[in-house]
């Protein structure tokens, strides 16, 4: 489902998307309906939205910024799907003033607990909008990533307070408002109700392998994207991963 054409960008994707597709497929075998209702939260311009659309699931997308909705827009026209994409304007805290609770199959929260003012509140929205049987896909920006990523950059100072910082910030400077450990991510989820089906880590090496050797060196982007794909699963890399992917079912799905 990754772009073929963009072979960087489907190594910041392809672990999520193997995960989601397979939780879709289910979905549709329990749900006995070739077309699923997607939510995607925070789905700015459909870099998740186009290609679910493109399988012929109804998707959509709620995102503040109208600039992102435009191009949103555009992405789905060019790719012969504006009839399966719909763009709102809107946040986690108002999602109800612009999308229907329990109304979807799945729901995709992907980079948005960084940014809201309270995550607990922004997932119990997410989690709402499910249906009795549904799936949310969470992504967020993981605290050990970024703690690994300043050090070996050489910022030691601005590592050691990321690690020590209650939203794993590193200064004042840093773009992301908020980063979370696996574990955080998991009570979240499951203080909204839902089971964590899943944990997996995202980006683990991509970020940290100079572009240059994915690039040139022959096999280099498939070998990388196969260690990614072997370690996502794994606890130990959690805590270095980038960022951080946990799958959340509804009981009515955990027991379908």
């Amino acid at each position: 489902m990754s772009d073929p054409t963009r072979p960087r960008a489907s190594l910041r994707t392809a672990v999520v998307w193997e995960v989601l597709q397979d939780a879709l497929d289910r979905r549709v075998k329990a749900a006995g309906r070739q077309v699923l209702d997607v939510l995607d939260t925070g789905g700015g311009s459909g870099n998740f939205a186009v290609p679910l659309a493109r399988l012929g699931h109804q998707v959509t997308v709620v995102d503040p910024s109208p600039n992102a909705l435009f191009a949103l827009e555009r992405r789905a026209a060019e790719a012969g799907v504006a009839d399966r994409v719909r763009g709102v304007q809107g946040d986690a805290h108002g999602l109800f003033d612009v999308v229907e609770r329990g109304g979807y199959d799945v729901v995709l929260c992907h980079g948005v607990l960084e940014y809201v003012d309270d995550p607990a509140e922004g997932l119990r929205n997410a989690v709402a909008a499910l249906r009795s049987e549904g799936v949310l896909s969470l992504l967020a920006a993981g605290l050990g990533g970024a703690v690994l990523a300043r050090a070996l950059a050489g910022h030691f100072k601005e590592a050691r307070q990321a690690l020590g910082d209650p939203d794993g910030r590193w200064g004042d400077g840093d773009p992301v408002p908020r980063r979370f450990t696996a574990d955080q991510l998991t009570a979240l989820v499951e203080g909204a109700g839902l089971k964590a089906a899943a944990v997996h880590g995202v980006r683990v090496f991509a970020d940290l392998v100079p572009g240059v050797l994915v690039d040139t060196e022959p096999g280099a982007l498939e070998a990388l994207l196969k260690l990614e794909e072997a370690a996502a699963e794994l606890p130990a890399f959690h805590s270095v991963a980038t960022q951080l992917h946990v799958l959340g079912e509804t009981q009515g799905a955990a027991e379908a």
